[in-house]
């Protein structure tokens, strides 16, 4: 997978490539260390990413769009769409604690636009109205805020869309 570093550039050593079942471990590992904090924030900790067991995620990562961030051995970031009637509906955009910050999260979001575009022309996500740093990313790649909606009594959601560029 090729990313354009003079767009997007990727801290020294980290590739992006697709993702395979094989890979479910190592993602649901690091989709759980990275939703940790956002249980916390929600005081939830039966947020989807965090109950997802390891069936249900290599059974996903077979029949989706899905992208994982390398560097070395380990997988420091993930992201999953589903293509659907011209629009991706864009989840579980993770990245690593300790590699947050760096831009693997807009790399890995931004790409996973460019191999959606050919068949999707609309891209939609959504987190959490508290996520003030998931939200300043996604308005800063262009997303705005569609509606909102609840996720149980404790979470609100923020959905956003875009249209994207060279879809057709």
């Amino acid at each position: 997978m090729t990313d354009d570093p003079a767009v997007h550039p990727l801290p020294a050593g980290v590739v992006l490539r697709r993702a395979t079942p094989e890979d479910a471990g190592e993602v649901l590992t690091l989709q759980r260390a990275a939703y940790v904090p956002e249980a916390r924030r929600y005081r939830d900790l039966d947020l989807p990413p965090l109950v997802q067991d390891l069936d249900d995620l290599t059974a996903e990562l077979g029949q989706v769009l899905a992208l994982v961030a390398v560097r070395g051995a380990r997988i420091v970031g993930s992201v999953r769409g589903r293509v659907s009637d011209g629009v991706v509906a864009i989840g579980r955009l993770t990245v690593a604690p300790d590699c947050q910050g760096r831009g693997i999260g807009t790399a890995l979001l931004t790409a996973l636009e460019s191999a959606a575009a050919p068949v999707a022309r609309r891209a939609t996500l959504f987190t959490g109205a508290d996520s003030e740093e998931n939200l300043a990313l996604y308005r800063r790649l262009g997303y705005v805020e569609e509606r909102r909606s609840w996720l149980g009594d404790s979470v609100q959601l923020v959905h956003l869309g875009k249209p994207l560029e060279g879809s057709g």
